[in-house]
This record gives C-alpha cells, structure tokens and sequence, in this order.
C-alpha cells in the first residue's frame, strides 16, 4: 500500500523559508509523477509543483515560480518542497501526491490518474 507523509510545516514571518518533506512507502518510486499542492480556507485545491520522474521535468504554478523548488532523493524515496520568500498569501494545508502522467495546462497543474494523497502539513505565513 502506498503510504505519504508530510512533515517541516510551521509559522514563518513574511520573507522567511520552510521545507516540505514527504516520505513516501510501499511504491516504486521512479514509477510515478509526483507533486505538491496546498489548499487555502475556503478554496480549492491547487498544484503547486510536479514533477515526471522518469522523463526527469519539473513544472511550477506561476505564483510560486521563483521562490519554490520542487526536488527528490531516489535512495530515500523522498519528495521536498522547498519554500523561499514566503508571502502571506502561500498559508495552506500543503499536501504532496503520486500517481501516472501529468497535467499542464494554463492555469492548471496536477497529476493524472491520482493514486495517494498525503496527510497535509499547515504552513501559515504572518505579514
């Protein structure tokens, strides 16, 4: 069974930094697509970053393009987001992803056929 987890959300002051982790189990991981995305109150959720493992592409929402980095560790099977010039407005419920093929779109990131979500990690921003 697929398993993630997220962990390293927290409260930051506006211009500060976070780091996402997501461990991942139970899967091959150079198998799948993998990404970030976050929900903020009374929104729907949102790719962040994705990224194709096998073909090796990396795709942003332009909100986040800049100051987010999407990476892996293949030994460790785990999935980082890296958060750099933090705005108030990136506070969410951040939740991490695999599943097959990617979707990029204007205005649309995500994954294809959707396997697992993680169990989400709040990361609030303070002006």
């Amino acid at each position: 069974e697929v398993q993630l987890v997220e962990s390293g959300g927290g409260l930051v002051q506006a211009g500060g930094s976070l780091r996402l982790s997501c461990a991942a189990s139970g899967f091959t991981f150079d198998e799948y697509t993998v990404g970030w995305f976050r929900q903020a109150p009374g929104k729907e959720r949102v790719g962040v970053a994705c990224a194709g493992l096998r073909e090796g592409v990396i795709y942003y929402a332009d909100p986040v393009k800049g100051r987010f980095t999407i990476s892996t560790d293949k030994d460790k099977k785990t999935l980082y987001l890296q958060m750099d010039g933090l705005k108030p407005e990136d506070t969410a419920v951040y939740y991490c992803a695999v599943g097959y093929g990617l979707v990029v779109e204007p205005g649309r990131l995500g994954l294809n056929n959707l396997q697992r979500w993680g169990q989400g990690t709040q990361v609030t921003v303070s002006s």
